[in-house]
């Protein structure tokens, strides 16, 4: 599933663009997470041997098992090592060769690392002079994340490429809405891309426990219902009947209640001066951006200049913003000055309970910045618009 929090990529381009294009990296750089437990476990054994090492050169191996981090060493022997253990479910794990007596903790992308899965039986690893260059064999889950990473290669390519054009920018290029909106666009299409090669890859491997991670790793929020389920359904029943496919499921919920094309749940809150406020109180008057946010967001107070321009021009062609803050109660006052600062004309609402906002709960908001684009008749039409997309969408319902 998707991932709360997320170290800026850039010191002075915090926008909502850099957690998005971190999480890219972190797609295609590490492929696809590790899912939940499982109700058994079963044992595997890794079997490796590196022909030219010598050195007794100490290896480590950490993976989860239980809902717990494992954590294994031993010693290379001639370039042979072992490692066994238990897991739930295959699992995705990290081996290093500590070639610099500096322990797992201190090990950094330089070193050398693999980057693999682990599952229950017998687990062969084969190279020459590093541990990252390896070949595994005896293992459908390596095999498969072979395939899908040798799918996913020209993306990863792009994405170092837009990382480098995002780096290479002024500070005052790296603030301008029109390059920022540039860079969500361009980010947006690598994304559709990759989910893109994971549909593919779901579809051609029904069987694999690693559709059915790929599977999970597009959910979150705002995944669409209409792509997901099918893929589920698509899955065969063995990796259905596996505890963390029966949560896949589970989650639908939560996605079908806000899905495109569902009425808007309704709710009320307060307004700045403690006024009641129903978003309901729009029906039948006009399209309503319900955006979540809150004024310790970075990327939401990033986005939201975006915002107030997209606001300001279609105001008075039936369109308005309504905002719902997760700010804390200490936080009313960071609250009131954000709006101020930011110039957010519209309506704004909060509880004042952080996370546990009552209105981002009934929408399962996970993350903000969040928004949901709300026809007249209260209906759903479009999640989560970013940049030019926002304008993109009110020109297609309200026309040019």
């Amino acid at each position: 599933m998707l991932y709360r929090v997320l170290k800026q990529v850039f010191t002075r381009f915090s926008t909502s663009f850099n957690v998005m294009l971190k999480k890219l990296f972190i797609y295609i750089a590490a492929s696809l997470p590790a899912t939940a437990l499982a109700q058994t476990t079963d044992a595997f054994t890794i079997n490796g041997k590196l022909n030219t090492v010598k050195e007794p050169y100490k290896a480590y191996l950490s993976y989860k098992s239980g809902g717990n981090t494992v954590l294994d060493s031993t010693v290379l022997v001639d370039g042979t090592f072992q490692f066994t253990g238990k897991v739930a479910n295959p699992t995705s794990a990290l081996m290093l060769v500590d070639r610099h007596n500096q322990g797992f903790v201190g090990f950094n992308k330089n070193d050398d690392v693999l980057s693999f899965y682990v599952e229950k039986g017998n687990i062969y690893i084969a190279g020459n002079d590093s541990i990252s260059k390896v070949k595994i064999t005896g293992s459908p889950i390596n095999t498969d994340n072979e395939d899908l990473s040798t799918m996913l290669a020209p993306l990863y390519v792009k994405a170092q490429k837009l990382y480098a054009e995002v780096q290479a920018a002024s500070p005052n290029q790296q603030q301008s809405t029109v390059f920022q909106n540039t860079m969500q666009d361009k980010f947006k299409t690598l994304q559709k891309e990759r989910e893109k090669a994971l549909r593919e890859f779901i579809v051609a491997h029904p069987e694999s426990y690693l559709s059915l991670m790929a599977l999970s790793s597009m959910g979150g929020p705002s995944a669409d219902i209409n792509v997901i389920e099918p893929l589920y359904n698509g899955l065969s029943q063995k990796l259905k009947d596996t505890e963390p496919g029966k949560q896949l499921k589970q989650s639908f919920a939560a996605l079908k209640a806000t899905a495109i094309g569902t009425m808007a749940p309704d709710f009320t809150q307060n307004d700045v001066n403690g006024k009641p406020v129903k978003l309901s109180d729009y029906r039948n008057k006009s399209y309503v951006l319900l955006d979540f946010w809150a004024s310790w967001c970075g990327p939401c107070r990033q986005e939201n200049p975006n915002i107030v321009r997209v606001y300001n021009k279609y105001k008075d062609r039936k369109f308005t913003v309504l905002g719902v803050s997760l700010d804390k109660a200490t936080g009313k006052a960071d609250w009131l000055k954000a709006i101020k600062d930011d110039g957010l004309a519209w309506t704004q609402v909060s509880d004042l309970k952080f996370w546990n906002n009552e209105a981002a709960a009934l929408y399962f908001v996970q993350s903000i910045p969040q928004n949901y684009l709300i026809d007249p008749n209260g209906k759903i039409i479009a999640k989560n618009l970013r940049g030019a997309e926002l304008e993109a969408k009110l020109i297609e319902v309200l026309g040019k």
